[in-house]
């Protein structure tokens, strides 16, 4: 990889800079590493995220402890039926100014670096759609006036499982726009002790900021240059292809997880201190990358199987 000194530098100071990203998140949670490491692979990916859990798993801590170590703005969107496209993406208002009425657009919480759409499955499909473009063009349109937004931008949304009252199925064209789907599991008994001791007592923990924005946009400016073997890049594209024949599987995964498995397999190597992808890199980012992708049949459902269990084996059969 040739890189500039700038680059250069920051390069041989990333393994710091993740080790305090870590250590900072450590503070305020528990356990959950590898939903953390996922996280940072995305962000360094440039990817948008999909936290899911039952509640009161930390998905909203997890999410606003990322952002302060990285000091980017941060709005936060708490999603409810009544919530309206507007309260998303910002609305033209009229004022009077200097004896005469002009008109001024009102940004709304999506014009910031970090989006936290907190339970985002309880806003209804047309407020969900108000998303798309922001999370696909990086930009949002009202009117007749198109708003770029400021990069880097993400959106890390977090959700409840789907069967749960009151909520909304993502529709497959937005599940498509999330880089990853994370599971956030229920924690270990130890773990879960700690987490009572921390927060049942007077526990306040200080998150520091770690990277800066320009810092971040260089990182993922080298992440995008680690090498991929040609090899490699073949076994990923019969993967994703298997997905769409395989028995069981109603929808496959579109080129997006070719795309995006490559990135988040290369951002895991950059985390792990790896100057290039190993095939574990794939083997492991692969979940998070197919399980929103894969939609399975009425019958697949019928007998059980989840989303993990056929990427299982789809990964044997295509030895990744």
């Amino acid at each position: 990889m040739e890189m500039t000194e700038d680059l250069k530098s920051i390069y041989e100071r990333s393994p710091t800079i993740f080790q305090g990203i870590r250590s900072e998140i450590e503070r305020a949670m528990v356990g959950q590493t590898v939903a953390i490491e996922q996280l940072l692979s995305a962000i360094l990916a440039g990817g948008h995220v999909l936290l899911e859990s039952n509640p009161g798993l930390g998905k909203t801590l997890l999410v606003k402890t990322m952002a302060k170590t990285t000091g980017l703005k941060f709005s936060r969107i708490q999603c409810t039926p009544d919530l309206m496209p507007a309260d998303i993406t910002g609305t033209t208002i009229i004022e009077e100014r200097d004896g005469g009425k002009h008109f001024r657009f009102e940004a709304g919480p999506v014009f910031a670096n970090i989006v936290l759409a907190d339970e985002i499955n309880r806003a209804s499909p047309k407020t969900q759609s108000a998303m798309l473009e922001a999370m696909q063009e990086k930009q949002v349109t009202v009117g007749n006036e198109t708003h770029p937004l400021d990069e880097p931008f993400f959106v890390l949304a977090t959700q409840n499982p789907i069967e749960m009252e009151g909520t909304f199925p993502l529709p497959e064209a937005q599940l498509d726009r999330f880089l990853l789907k994370i599971l956030i599991e229920y924690p270990t008994p130890e773990q879960e002790y700690e987490i009572m001791e921390r927060y049942s007592g007077r526990y306040d923990p200080q998150v520091q900021m770690v990277v800066g924005k320009e810092q971040l946009l260089a990182l993922q400016r080298i992440c995008r240059e680690i090498p991929v073997s040609e090899d490699l890049k073949r076994d990923v594209i019969k993967a994703i292809i298997s997905t769409r024949k395989w028995d069981g599987v109603q929808y496959g995964a579109s080129p997006r997880a070719s795309i995006g498995l490559i990135l988040a397999s290369k951002a895991r190597a950059f985390l792990n201190g790896r100057s290039y992808v190993s095939r574990e890199d794939l083997h492991v980012m692969a979940y998070p990358i197919l399980r929103h992708r894969v939609i399975l049949s009425f019958e697949a459902e019928r007998r059980g199987l989840t989303q993990d269990q056929v990427i299982t084996e789809i990964l044997k059969e295509s030895k990744l």
